[in-house]
């Protein structure tokens, strides 16, 4: 049975979310952190711009992948859905795969 189109819809504008690959090195290192992270500390680790790093943690939460508090005048991150990142596992050994010329598992 195939799902609802609004479910396509909704996990097709998820897919475009996650076609930046700020937004998905931001995922990725939100994912090993053991707890909430100031965005300072993102932009540091990161090497990133602190515009572009809030920016996209703005996106990143208006679609409920990371989940954000207030302390004082810093704001901190963090996953919202590891899920998320499981399922970007998933592309990434696809993306090894064709780089590397492999077959695929299930073949």
């Amino acid at each position: 049975m195939l799902p609802a189109h609004n479910l396509l819809d909704e996990a097709a504008v998820i897919y475009k979310v996650l076609g930046n690959n700020t937004r998905l090195m931001i995922l990725y290192y939100l994912r090993y952190q053991e707890k909430a992270v100031a965005v300072s500390q993102i932009v540091d680790d990161l090497g990133l711009a602190q515009p572009i790093v809030s920016k996209q943690l703005g996106i990143l939460y208006r679609y409920q992948l990371v989940c954000r508090h207030k302390k004082g005048t810093r704001v901190f991150y963090a996953l919202d859905d590891p899920h998320i990142v499981e399922m970007t596992d998933g592309m990434l050994n696809h993306v090894r795969h064709e780089i590397n010329d492999e077959p695929h598992p299930n073949k």
